[in-house]
């Protein structure tokens, strides 16, 4: 029964984090990877599951408020697709091992990012 605490708990701090626009998914794909023994590509299918209520409310939101520029939405969506499309064919043609090392980087540059920011650009 308490198989389930520790993995809900995770999820509901995750939650409160990325409500707060902090990322929570990323912190529990690391969570889930790194302590709950779960396998990176079914981490990262969970994370995308758990960034699909967020993206949408956002997406309501922002409609709502009028903070959408349709043409540059006209010109992203379709690249997006392509690259999620490819994204998704790659990870699944690369082995995990190798894909590991390029995530890692690319979090640890995030976390810099985040600690370091750049300096406010004038308006």
């Amino acid at each position: 029964m308490t198989d389930w605490v520790l993995p809900f708990l995770c999820g509901l701090g995750a939650s409160v984090i990325s409500a707060w626009g902090v990322g929570g998914g990323t912190l529990l794909l690391l969570i889930m990877t790194l302590f709950l023994g779960v396998d990176q590509r079914t981490a990262q299918g969970i994370n995308l599951l758990f960034f699909l209520p967020a993206a949408f409310s956002a997406l309501v939101c922002h409609t709502k408020n009028g903070y959408l520029d349709k043409p540059t939405l006209k010109t992203a969506v379709p690249a997006a697709l392509i690259a999620a499309l490819a994204g998704a064919w790659i990870s699944n043609a690369v082995d995990v091992e190798i894909l590991r090392k390029p995530f890692g980087v690319y979090l640890l540059l995030s976390g810099v990012g985040l600690v370091w920011p750049r300096g406010k650009s004038e308006q």
